[in-house]
C-alpha cells in the first residue's frame, strides 16, 4: 500500500501551487479560445505566486516590522518573496489587461475568439 510521508503533508502549499501551475499551463496549451487561454495564464501565475509566498513563509515568525524593540533576524520572515509576489501581481494585471485588449481587437477584426480559425484566416489572407 502506498503511504504519504511526512514531507508530503508538510509541503501541501507547494503541491497545490504545482497543481495550479500544471492546470493553467495545460489550459494555455490545449484551449483554442483566447479568453480561456488568458484564464489559464492567470491560473498559472497564481500557482507561481502561491509557490513564492509559501517558500517565504516560516512558521512561528512574523512580518519584518520592528515591534517591541525585537531586532533579531530570527524573529522575522524574509520580505523578498513577498515583494516579488506583489510585483508579479502588478505585472500580471498589466499583462492581462494587454492580452484582453488585443483579444478585443482580434474579435473585432475576425469575429471569433478561436485561435485556430484566426490562424486559418491569416493563412488565407497571405500574412
Amino acid at each position: 500500500m502506498f503511504e504519504f510521508g511526512p514531507n508530503l503533508s508538510a509541503n501541501y502549499l507547494q503541491i497545490a501551487s504545482v497543481i495550479f501551475f500544471v492546470i493553467g499551463f495545460a489550459n494555455l496549451l490545449l484551449q483554442p479560445n483566447l479568453i480561456k487561454k488568458i484564464i489559464g495564464f492567470n491560473i498559472m501565475d497564481s500557482g507561481t505566486y502561491l509557490f513564492l509566498a509559501s517558500m517565504g513563509y516560516i512558521k512561528g515568525r512574523v512580518a519584518p516590522i520592528i515591534v517591541d524593540g525585537v531586532q533579531s533576524t530570527e524573529a522575522y520572515i524574509n520580505p523578498i518573496p513577498s515583494g516579488l509576489v506583489l510585483t508579479g501581481i502588478v505585472v500580471s494585471v498589466s499583462v492581462t489587461a494587454l492580452m484582453l485588449s488585443l483579444t478585443i481587437r482580434l474579435y473585432k477584426r475576425y469575429h471569433t475568439l478561436n485561435l485556430d480559425e484566426i490562424s486559418t484566416r491569416l493563412n488565407r489572407e497571405g500574412l
